[in-house]
């Protein structure tokens, strides 16, 4: 029997285990350049025993932010800064994908350089606020993006790829869940277009697959991975029945040859065991336990075969060593939720590890 803790094979890299750390953004990129600091370096190096290291989401071009103190993969001075990063979880013998995440119409002007305004599919503002440094400001109507904008935003995943190649990265992983700018071109409340990237399942579906698709050709389809939320509400996204797009868009996907699919689940589990029928590959599965946070429960969607890894969130965030941690059955450190996002090493980097109490 296959356990969480046997070695994977994922892209041709050899990974020690099945447990993923998944991707939680941590806004702690002060300063200017949107560039990753050695706080960040040590944060990922203490996580360096999990399978996989999926970062926060770094966005691709100065538009593709939508938080206050995210990192970048757009310039020389952030690609250097992500050295230090994947040199310091390399030398603990970790694997490290960069999630690359533009947040389309999630955000605001604030927040952004050179009077840039938040873009998407289609001029639909979210309902809600998001967090800046002059306090909680209501999402703003986005740009449409226009056919060369829509070119622009392809060619910018591509180059953000090659950078976190140029980096040191192992891989990246395409957001395209969390109602974010590839889920927006997915989703029928936020893509309104008539023209070939929305109306019907083909158009909605086009944006993701050329993204994918482009960076692929970039960095080789060995180093992509892609992660999807079917039916996740979050940032007032509406996809009632999401059947047909998902599989449709895993359809044109298949031939590939990805890293791998990470699904961020919803309480459809049917629609889970249709997706994973569906894919051909690895399929790594962030699984749906709200309200609580995954737990070690979970380690059994590997021995029963409905994922091939498994991605913890808020419990890796608390326990740097938690592949060790889940071997031995606990315990298990308490995610401190007042320090999930900005401030210093406090609820960051000095949760403390087994061998340290």
């Amino acid at each position: 029997m296959t356990t969480a803790f046997d070695p994977i094979v994922l892209g041709g890299t050899r990974l020690a285990n099945r447990l993923a750390m998944a991707p939680m953004t941590r806004s702690r990129a002060y300063g200017p350049g949107a560039e990753p600091t050695e706080l960040m370096a040590t944060y990922y190096a203490q996580r360096a025993s999990a399978g996989l290291i999926v970062t926060e989401g770094i966005q691709p071009s100065p538009v593709g932010q939508g938080y206050p103190d995210t990192p970048g993969l757009h310039t020389s001075g952030q690609v250097r800064a992500w050295r230090t990063v994947t040199d310091a979880v390399h030398r603990e013998g970790g694997v490290i994908f960069a999630q690359l995440m533009h947040t389309g119409r999630i955000g605001h002007p604030v927040l952004l350089p050179d009077g840039l305004v938040p873009v998407g599919p289609s001029p639909v503002a979210a309902e809600g606020r998001v967090y800046t440094h002059e306090g909680p400001k209501e999402f703003v109507t986005p740009k449409e993006l226009s056919e060369a904008g829509i070119r622009q935003t392809i060619a910018d995943f591509a180059t953000a790829a090659r950078n976190a190649v140029e980096a040191g990265f192992d891989g990246v992983e395409i957001h395209g869940a969390n109602g974010y700018l590839i889920h927006q071109f997915l989703a029928p409340n936020t893509n309104h277009r008539s023209d070939a990237w929305g109306g019907d399942t083909k158009g909605r579906i086009r944006f993701a697959v050329e993204v994918v698709t482009a960076v692929a050709e970039a960095i080789g389809s060995h180093r992509v991975g892609l992660r999807i939320s079917p039916g996740n509400r979050y940032n007032d996204i509406a996809e009632d029945d999401p059947r047909d797009v998902y599989l449709a868009l895993l359809d044109r996907l298949a031939g590939l040859d990805l890293a791998y699919l990470h699904l961020m689940e919803g309480p459809d589990g049917s629609l889970t065991a249709q997706l994973r029928a569906a894919w051909p590959g690895t399929f790594v599965l962030n699984p749906f336990t709200y309200p609580d946070a995954t737990g070690a429960d979970a380690l059994e969607l590997i021995e029963d075969g409905s994922a091939d890894l498994v991605a913890y969130g808020a419990l890796f965030l608390a326990n740097p060593d938690l592949p060790r941690r889940l071997a031995a059955g606990g315990p298990f450190n308490t995610p401190d939720q007042a320090t999930f996002y900005g401030g210093d090493h406090r609820g960051y980097t000095d949760y403390p590890t087994l061998t340290a109490r």
